[in-house]
């Protein structure tokens, strides 16, 4: 079986940061995925299962809203490695290109307050874990 594009990419020499992780054309539109890359891997301790599930609420549920891109992202949510995430916009685009929403994106995260959408039975299947 051939190895996916993900598992070639040398994670002994991966950094933090927010990487284009692949392109794809779906129709006549480029959807670009991003490597939202929050720790070093296999060098720092990955992110605790709960906490990295209210971030993925929390980003989806801003992202989603978001006057601009609310339009334009297809996805949102962990890495099942637990060292960062993945977001999916519409459009061709460069890491440059979604630095902003990605800072205000956790910015909001970081300065939230409130009860974490979504974290109920009927909303998600494990939301006793966050």
């Amino acid at each position: 079986m051939k190895k996916i594009e993900s598992f070639q990419v040398n994670h002994l020499l991966l950094k933090r940061g927010i990487y284009v992780s692949r392109k794809d054309i779906v129709g006549e539109n480029t959807v670009t995925t991003f490597d939202i890359r929050m720790k070093e891997p296999n060098n720092e301790p990955v992110i605790n299962t709960a906490e990295l599930h209210a971030i993925e609420h929390l980003g989806a549920t801003f992202l989603r809203n978001h006057k601009q891109y609310d339009t334009l992202t297809v996805y949102f949510g962990p890495m099942g490695c637990r060292t960062g995430l993945y977001v999916i916009f519409k459009g061709d685009l460069k890491s440059d290109d979604v630095v902003g929403i990605i800072k205000e994106m956790f910015e909001f995260i970081m300065n939230y307050e409130d009860e974490i959408p979504g974290a109920d039975p009927r909303s998600c299947g494990n939301y006793l874990d966050m």
